[in-house]
């Protein structure tokens, strides 16, 4: 396409050339006619044509070159203008390409590109996308098959290992150090089971938009969450102050969301200082709803709290008995009901945990 401009482009400045050449041909020298007076007078007038002549031979040089470079500098505009919307038209398969490349994420990874057209390089370039989405989906859901039926597998041993210490302990007069070991085998196996539990909803977070979706109030699952955790809060001594009023509200999976709810409000109370406060706040701004959980504490680096939202990620490696994988939860479950998690270190000390979800399209009853 460009050569084509190109050449139409040497064409019409040939054109204008060659009109600006027939111009000066067909002009005649001015004079007047031969007047009757002999042969010196031919003479002289035959002096005088010929000086004539010259000199319109010497400026049809200049005219010419003047000519040329003003239909050069003409046709040199125009074919940067036409050659810009040739550009444009050319490139917009790819502007759409990259534009719909960009919108695909880890949790959409079922979107194709499906570019129609002729078989060219953007259709190959398209069609290799997808098949690279198609690789890379396929790769995902076999991750998060292959965690989940292990997880899911994995309970079964656990319990058949718990029975058996029952049923050792529970012998007439069992031995001190049996009990003992049982006892440290039981809050073994109640932290692998916490990390299988971690396992599962994390999985079933990660497989995209819930299928039991409805309606959720925020406030109601806060309340849950609190009572929960009453008796740990009270014996750190722990102020919690909340404030989500009805209405606070979101569709999804009920369990999902009391998990991600659970999940921010055992992160408060179980990373807190002694005497320390939370304070938790629901707000519906337009089409969000945002649940913030902040407490305080030491002043911590923003760059440590990022990574929390990653699995096993622990500030400063610190083991609480903890799996390391509830903020991670948070943010897989957000993510499939179209919201995001939002980490802060506060500047005072402590952390401010933002969730922000859709909010929901319909009322909700009190």
């Amino acid at each position: 396409m460009y050569a084509v401009v190109f050449l139409l482009s040497g064409v019409g400045l040939l054109g204008l050339a060659f009109l600006f050449s027939a111009d000066l041909s067909s002009t005649a020298p001015a004079g007047n006619a031969p007047a009757e007076g002999g042969l010196a007078a031919a003479q002289q007038r035959i002096r005088e044509l010929e000086s004539q002549l010259a000199a319109a031979h010497g400026q049809r040089p200049r005219e010419l070159l003047t000519g040329s470079l003003a239909a050069l500098i003409v046709m040199a505009v125009v074919s940067l203008l036409l050659g810009w919307v040739l550009a444009k038209r050319v490139l917009r398969p790819l502007r759409l390409i990259t534009s719909a490349t960009r919108r695909i994420s880890a949790d959409s990874l079922d979107r194709r590109l499906a570019v129609t057209g002729p078989a060219d390089e953007v259709k190959d370039l398209a069609d290799t996308i997808d098949e690279l989405l198609e690789r890379l989906e396929a790769s995902f859901i076999a991750q998060r098959r292959f965690v989940a039926n292990a997880s899911h597998e994995l309970r079964t041993p656990l319990a058949t290992i718990r029975a058996s210490l029952d049923v050792a302990v529970a012998k007439p007069d069992p031995a001190p150090t049996t009990v003992a070991l049982a006892g440290r085998m039981r809050t073994q196996l109640d932290r692998v089971d916490h990390l299988l539990d971690g396992f599962l909803v994390l999985a079933r977070a990660q497989h995209g938009v819930p299928a039991d979706a409805t309606l959720v109030d925020l406030g109601d699952l806060v309340d849950a969450a609190l009572r929960e955790k009453s008796a740990e809060a009270r014996t750190k001594a722990l102020k919690v102050t909340t404030d989500v009023p009805p209405g606070t509200a979101t569709l999804g999976s009920p369990a999902l969301l009391a998990r991600l709810v659970g999940n921010l409000v055992d992160n408060a109370v179980t990373h807190n200082e002694n005497g320390g406060w939370i304070e938790i706040i629901g707000v519906v701004t337009g089409e969000k709803t945002v649940l913030v959980v902040e407490t305080g504490g030491r002043v911590l680096n923003q760059r440590d709290v990022d990574r929390l939202a990653q699995p096993f990620e622990r500030l400063g490696g610190e083991r609480t008995g903890c799996s390391g994988l509830g903020l991670s939860i948070v943010a897989a479950v957000a993510a499939a009901h179209g919201g995001r998690l939002a980490l802060l270190a506060r500047p005072e000390g402590g952390l401010r945990v933002s969730i922000m979800l859709p909010a929901a399209k319909v009322p909700v009853t009190a």
